[in-house]
């Protein structure tokens, strides 16, 4: 009998307890309805709807973007190495790195006893040639009055010709190493540019026999950026390519050069290969040395849908972009993105052409989807 009513009581409580399970069921299931309802329904107001832009998605010959980086060099071309001529002492050195100097403009100044023995070849080759003269007169005479014969004439004659050209000679090789007599020799500019090199200081004893240049001075109005390629991205650059140059120095600001050498071999250590983009330096800005980021473009024989960069939006490892169908509703399309050149994004799946995307405030119509 005792047993029975322990049953029994189980069974009631068992009953109670589906009862109140189902409750709870059915005032849960209309909270989720209605949230999910709330989520699709979401309607983006006029206010907002007024300031958003919209544009299609189109189709276009696919433009490939390759990003490499690189560094400002000189133009080797534009670049002159000035060794001494002469071996000395130099002094009144008048620049210093980074000065810009004019062709022509002295640099510094050699005390050298080549110099000074130039000039005393030349002083010697005036006399000898001064003395030569006076004996030819002196021949003629004596030649006219019967006192000398022919031959003393004729070797007279070529005493002064040798003579002029020693004459000559001294002059030259005093005329090439400056033509100074006081035993000076100027450093001259060959080229209007910049000292970009300088190993020389006052009172420092120099060899004509040194191997290294005492200035270097190149013209930066133009400049070479040396970029890099990596193997996965050689098949990708090609002479002639558009090339944008940014650096850290001018953020914003876009230098427009093409690919002009490529250099068709990888260099051991880094196992890249180089690139040489020359590019217009007018103004200066860009400095040997700078680190530079290189975008590539070049543009394919094939088609692409593409939207404007502004409608991207990133979240959990995908893409996705915000189709407008009109009356303020709006749906979150995941796409699958190939590349991204400036303000296009171009696509492989996702949207058709002529499909209407929000590129204003898509991020924050994306959260209203998803709340």
């Amino acid at each position: 009998m005792r047993m029975q009513k322990i049953n029994r009581i189980k069974s009631i409580l068992s009953c109670i307890f589906l009862i109140v399970g189902a409750l709870h069921f059915q005032s849960c299931k209309p909270s989720e309805n209605k949230a999910d309802e709330a989520r699709v329904q979401y309607v983006i107001p006029d206010s907002l709807l007024k300031t958003i832009h919209i544009d299609s998605v189109k189709q276009g010959l696919l433009i490939n973007s390759t990003t490499l980086t690189g560094q400002v060099d000189f133009n080797q071309d534009n670049v002159v190495n000035i060794f001494p001529l002469i071996s000395g002492k130099i002094q009144d050195i008048k620049v210093v790195l980074g000065d810009y100097v004019k062709e022509g403009d002295v640099l510094g100044v050699i005390k050298s006893s080549e110099m000074a023995q130039y000039s005393s070849d030349l002083l010697n080759a005036q006399t000898n040639l001064l003395l030569a003269e006076k004996s030819l007169e002196k021949t003629k005479d004596m030649y006219k009055s019967g006192l000398a014969s022919k031959t003393d004439s004729l070797s007279a004659v070529i005493s002064v010709q040798q003579a002029k050209a020693g004459l000559d000679r001294a002059q030259r090789v005093l005329q090439i190493n400056g033509g100074n007599t006081q035993g000076e020799y100027a450093l001259k500019a060959p080229i209007s540019g910049f000292i970009v090199q300088k190993l020389v200081t006052n009172d420092q004893i120099i060899r004509s026999d040194n191997s290294n240049a005492l200035f270097t001075i190149s013209d930066l109005k133009n400049v070479w950026i040396m970029a890099n390629v990596y193997e996965s991205n050689v098949e990708n650059i090609h002479l002639g390519d558009d090339i944008d140059i940014s650096t850290l120095s001018y953020p914003g600001r876009i230098f427009k050069g093409k690919v002009d050498k490529i250099m068709q071999v990888l260099d051991p250590a880094s196992k890249a290969m180089k690139v040489r983009i020359s590019i217009n330096n007018e103004d200066y800005a860009l400095k040997p040395q700078m680190f530079a980021s290189v975008t590539v473009t070049n543009t394919q024989n094939k088609q692409a849908i593409y939207i404007p960069s502004s409608g991207l939006i990133f979240d959990h490892s995908q893409y996705y972009v915000l189709v407008y169908n009109g009356n303020g509703k709006a749906q979150i399309t995941p796409i699958q993105k190939l590349n991204t050149l400036g303000s296009k994004t171009y696509l492989t799946a996702g949207v058709n052409v002529g499909d209407r995307i929000i590129t204003s405030d898509a991020l924050q119509i994306y959260s209203e989807l998803n709340n």
